[in-house]
C-alpha cells in the first residue's frame, strides 16, 4: 500500500547516459532524501537510484542529461555504474537507500536501510564509498570470499568460527588482519612453510592484510607439535642469521607478489616478550590457562605417551603462541591466525585467550589447512638430498624447478589447486588435456615447475631454472657457456680432472674417469644405443676422443647418460 501511494504521484523520468536511454516510471522521494529516486522497470522490478546534489551539479556540467548510479548491474563487485538501459536493470531485491550526507567531500551515498520496505531480507546491498574527489570513478568496497576460494582449491581443513565466511567478504567489515607463524629453526623456510605464505597469500589477493610472524622467542623454545623429540637448542647468534633469512624469503615473496607495501607486515615476537618476566606471564597468561585442555591437546598427549615425554618449556609452547595472538590482537588488530591442520590446539589456545583475557567474544578466528602430503600419505617436500628449500642459496631455483617437474601424474593437478594461483577453469584444462591422445608427457608438470618457482623465486629466478633446464636436456640447442656451467655444477655430479686425462682421451675414459660409468662395457653400451652426450650434443663414434674444441672456454664439459645422469667435469 505504501508503494501503490507514491506511485500514484510519479511522473515520467529519464536515465541517460552518453550511448542510451530509457524511459521509467518514478517515484519521488523528496519527502525522505534529497535527490534519490526508486524507479520501477517496466516488468515490475525496482531499482534504487541516487546522486547527491554536489555530484549531480558536476556530472550535469559533463553530460547533456543527469546521469544516476546504482548498484544494480554487479551485485557481485557491489560498484556503482551508470544506468545504460533496462537490461542491465534486472529484479533486484533492494535492501538500502542511498543518500547524501550532510557534511562531507569524501562519502557520496550513507546506506539508509529500509529492509521491510520492499525485502524481506536484512542484508544490505550497498556501502558507503570513498572518494578522494568528485572526479574520481568510485567504487563499492568489496572482496571475494577468500574462505570459499581455499574450500574450493582443497586449503581448508577447520576454522574455528563460520563467521569468519562472512566477515572476510562483508564490504560492511573493515579488511581483515591475518598472521602466520614462522618459527627460526633454519636459515630457510622450505616447502611445507610455503602452504602457509599461498594461504596468506590468497587473503591478501582478496584485499586483506598478510601479517608474517617470526617466531624470534618461541625459536628459543620449540614447537612441540608433530614433532617425537625435544628440538636442539640454538644460539643467539644461529638464531639471528636464521631470523634474517626468513624475514628476506618472507618480504620478496609476500611483496614481490603484490602490487601493496601495505598489505603485508612482518613482525618478530622477540620483541615483546624479551621484557615480560616469569611473575607476569604467570599473572598475565598462566591465571587463565587450564591444565586439563592444554593436557588434552592432541600434540601433548602424543609426546606424553612417548618414550622420551615432554618437557615443562615444550608444554609451555602453546601458551607462548597463544599470547602472540593475545598480543597482535590487542595492539596490532590482527584477528585471524592460520596455520596447518598440526596447529588446531595452539591456535584454539589463542583465541580461548583472547576471550578470556581481553573479553572479546567472537572477534577473532583461527583457520586450518592441510598438510601437503603425496597421493600415498607420505609429506610432499623432502627429496633424497633433505629438505625442499625456499631461498636460492640454500636450493638453486634449478634445482626447485625440477623437483616440482618430477611431480607424479597422479599428485599434478592437486598440487595445481593448492601451490598455484590459476583459476580452477585453466585447471580443468590442463586435467582435460592429459587425458587426451596427443597429450605431452610432462606438460602439467612443467605448468605446476613454472607457476610455484615464479612465486618463489619470481620472474629471474624462473628464466634461470628454465635456462638451465634447458641446457641440460640431451640433445638441446642451448650452446653453452662457462658462466651457464658454473651455476649448473652446483646442481648435479662435479669432479675435476687434469687436462692430460681428458683432452686426447676418448670419451668411454673420460666418461669413467667422471663417474658417469662404472665400466667400458656399460659405457659402450649406452653409446652404441645413442644415449651418451657431450655438451648436449650425442656422440655416435665409440673411438670419439675429446679435443680442445670440445671444452668450453677451456675450463670444463658436460657428459650425459640418458635424460637425468650427468656430470660437470672442471679442467683443474
Amino acid at each position: 500500500m505504501f508503494l501503490k501511494a507514491f506511485f500514484g504521484l510519479c511522473g515520467k523520468a529519464k536515465v541517460e547516459n552518453k550511448i542510451h536511454s530509457q524511459s521509467y516510471k518514478t517515484i519521488s522521494l523528496a519527502l525522505f532524501l534529497e535527490c534519490i529516486s526508486v524507479l520501477r522497470c517496466n516488468d515490475d522490478s525496482f531499482i534504487v537510484l541516487g546522486v547527491t546534489a554536489p555530484l549531480f551539479k558536476k556530472v550535469s556540467s559533463s553530460y547533456d542529461k543527469p546521469m544516476a548510479y546504482t548498484t544494480g548491474m554487479t551485485l557481485a563487485s557491489r560498484s556503482l555504474i551508470p544506468i545504460c538501459s533496462k537490461t542491465f536493470l534486472s529484479p533486484l531485491r533492494v535492501a538500502s537507500l542511498l543518500s547524501s550526507p550532510e557534511k562531507s567531500s569524501t562519502t557520496f551515498f550513507r546506506r539508509h536501510q529500509i529492509h521491510h520496505l520492499f525485502s524481506t531480507s536484512t542484508t544490505p546491498l550497498f556501502a558507503p564509498v570513498k572518494c578522494s574527489t568528485l572526479e574520481t570513478e568510485c567504487q563499492a568496497v568489496s572482496r571475494p570470499n577468500v574462505v570459499d576460494i581455499l574450500q574450493e582449491r582443497g586449503l581448508l581443513e577447520s576454522v574455528t568460527s563460520e563467521n569468519l565466511r562472512s566477515a572476510c567478504s562483508d564490504p560492511n567489515v573493515a579488511p581483515l588482519k591475518v598472521y602466520c607463524g614462522f618459527d627460526p629453526t633454519a636459515e630457510s623456510l622450505h616447502l611445507g612453510n610455503l602452504l602457509g605464505i599461498i594461504v596468506l597469500s590468497w587473503f591478501q589477493r582478496c584485499g586483506h592484510q598478510a601479517v608474517g610472524l617470526i617466531g624470534g622467542a618461541t625459536g628459543r623454545v620449540g614447537d612441540p607439535s608433530g614433532k617425537s623429540l625435544e628440538r636442539p637448542e640454538l644460539d643467539t647468534l644461529t638464531l639471528e642469521k636464521n631470523i634474517a633469512g626468513i624475514k628476506t624469503i618472507l618480504v620478496k615473496i609476500l611483496g614481490g607478489n603484490s602490487t601493496s607495501t601495505s598489505s603485508y607486515v612482518i613482525f618478530n615476537n622477540y620483541d615483546w616478550w624479551k621484557d615480560m618476566t616469569m611473575l607476569d606471564f604467570l599473572k598475565n597468561v598462566g591465571r587463565f590457562a587450564r591444565v586439563g585442555s592444554m593436557m588434552a591437546k592432541e600434540s601433548v598427549k602424543k609426546r606424553l605417551e612417548s618414550e622420551q615425554g615432554m618437557s615443562y618449556t615444550e608444554f609451555s609452547y602453546q601458551l607462548l603462541q597463544g599470547y602472540d595472538f593475545v598480543h597482535l590482537f590487542d595492539k596490532e588488530r590482527v584477528n585471524v591466525q592460520i596455520g596447518g591442520s598440526d596447529q588446531w590446539g595452539n591456535i584454539t589456545a589463542g583465541t580461548d585467550l583472547i576471550r578470556k583475557i581481553l573479553q572479546a567474544e567472537e572477534a577473532a578466528y583461527g583457520l586450518t589447512f592441510p598438510l601437503l602430503l603425496k597421493n600415498d600419505g607420505t609429506k610432499f617436500g623432502k627429496s633424497e638430498d633433505g629438505a625442499i628449500w625456499l631461498s636460492p642459496s640454500m636450493l638453486s631455483p634449478y634445482k626447485f624447478y625440477q623437483y616440482f617437474f618430477s611431480v607424479p601424474d597422479v599428485d599434478v593437478i592437486r598440487f595445481l589447486k593448492t601451490l598455484t594461483f590459476l583459476s580452477l577453469d585453466e585447471i580443468k584444462m590442463v586435467e582435460d588435456d592429459m587425458r587426451k591422445p596427443g597429450y605431452v608427457p610432462n606438460s602439467a608438470q612443467m605448468k605446476l615447475a613454472e607457476e610455484v618457482t615464479r612465486f618463489v623465486h619470481g620472474e629471474e629466478g624462473l628464466k634461470e631454472a628454465i635456462k638451465a633446464t634447458e641446457a641440460l636436456r640431451p640433445g638441446a640447442e642451448t650452446k653453452l657457456d662457462w658462466n651457464l656451467i658454473e651455476r649448473i655444477a652446483e646442481d648435479i655430479p662435479t669432479c675435476s680432472l687434469p687436462i692430460d686425462r681428458v683432452s686426447g682421451v676418448s670419451i668411454v675414459d673420460v666418461s669413467i674417469s667422471a663417474g658417469l660409468f662404472e665400466s667400458k662395457s656399460a659405457a659402450k653400451r649406452t653409446l652404441k644405443q645413442g644415449g651418451v652426450y657431450m655438451n648436449n650434443e650425442r656422440v655416435d663414434d665409440e673411438n670419439k676422443r675429446v679435443e680442445e674444441d670440445d671444452i668450453v672456454d677451456g675450463k670444463g664439459l658436460v657428459l650425459s647418460s640418458g635424460k637425468k645422469n650427468k656430470v660437470v667435469i672442471i679442467i683443474s
